[in-house]
């Protein structure tokens, strides 16, 4: 059975880092790019970041540049979401997707649940 897991969030305070997790089973992860998104209440789902499935190519959300870094640990099967200097408007759900190809690019065909950032003092 396919599965996404993200894990890994918490409350933090501002300008606290955090690393989630995206552990994939029922498939080999290192097949396909992955990608991160994050949806705050009220708010619409926003592409956070994206990882090529060799690690070589990355994306980030504006919003996001200079203070997340995506990487991946294929033999793990794992994707990770490493967040520093952390603002209260990163508070959302994070979820880990699944992309259709190797690369950031074309559709996302798999979902995971999520996990839940809460920046705030």
């Amino acid at each position: 059975q396919l599965q996404l897991v993200a894990s890994g969030g918490e409350s933090v305070q501002p300008g606290g880092s955090l690393r989630l997790s995206c552990t994939a089973s029922g498939f080999t992860l290192d097949d396909y790019a992955i990608g991160w998104f994050r949806q705050a209440p009220g708010k619409e789902r926003q592409g956070v970041s994206c990882i090529s499935s060799s690690g070589v190519s990355t994306n980030y959300a504006d919003s996001v540049k200079g203070r997340f870094s995506i990487s991946r640990d294929n033999a793990k099967n794992t994707v990770y979401l490493q967040m520093s200097s952390l603002k209260p408007e990163d508070t959302a759900v994070y979820y880990c997707a699944k992309r259709l190809t190797r690369l950031c690019v074309g559709p996302y065909t798999y979902w995971g649940q999520g996990t839940q950032v809460t920046v705030s003092s």
